[in-house]
């Protein structure tokens, strides 16, 4: 697909090839300056035959250090969502609009940066190999990187949660918040009814997986 800046990221040129393939390329991808601090590139995992695929925004502190997405404190927190939701993981391709972990130093931690646009745009290169080889019926956007790597600046999470909508390729695209801004709010006021609401967006999967 030709590049355009009215197309969204994920929807651009992309990779081709199947998963393991882009797997092993992007082991060795310089696309973006975020190899030179990542410890390594944390691809997306699951069924290869899949009607779901879930993206978030980056790996955290833990998927860098273990190679697996969403294996961290949102991970989990998903995980237990989505069981709550009567959804198995294990239905489901989850990876992130950006691989590498970008970070800032705070002592011996390893603070998350929000990636910026043309971080996103260059890693589209990777997100739209996956969409464009698995051939989900259902993508699902977990946060504001997400949702503007596949809609691009369409469509919001705060203005656009819960629903939806259609993407340039003609697969669906349920647009939700991510796993660690629900993590931060916990003891909140309100806290509980944002896990519920969640809970209820994931169902909204089950439809697709059974079709």
């Amino acid at each position: 697909m030709l590049k355009n800046a009215s197309v969204a990221p994920a929807f651009q040129e992309h990779a081709e090839g199947g998963i393991a393939r882009m797997r092993e390329d992007a082991a060795a991808c310089r696309r973006c300056p975020l190899y030179r601090d990542a410890t390594q590139v944390v691809f997306g995992e699951g069924p290869e035959r899949v009607k779901v695929l879930l993206v978030g925004e980056q790996p955290g502190d833990r998927e860098d250090q273990l190679g697996h997405p969403f294996v961290g404190p949102a991970g989990r927190f998903l995980d237990g969502c989505l069981e709550e939701a009567g959804i198995d993981r294990a239905d489901c391709y989850l990876t992130n609009a950006v691989k590498h972990f970008k970070f800032k130093r705070l002592g011996k931690r390893r603070i998350h940066e929000k990636p910026n646009t043309g971080e996103v745009r260059q890693c589209a290169w990777w997100l739209g190999g996956e969409i464009a080889w698995l051939k989900p019926k259902l993508l699902v956007t977990l946060g504001a990187t997400a949702t503007f790597a596949i809609l691009g600046k369409r469509h919001s999470v705060m203005a656009d949660r819960g629903r939806i909508v259609d993407t340039q390729v003609g697969v669906p695209a349920l647009i939700t918040v991510h796993p660690s801004a629900l993590l931060r709010g916990r003891g909140r006021p309100g806290a509980e009814q944002e896990r519920a609401r969640f809970v209820a967006e994931l169902r909204k999967m089950k439809r697709f997986l059974k079709a």
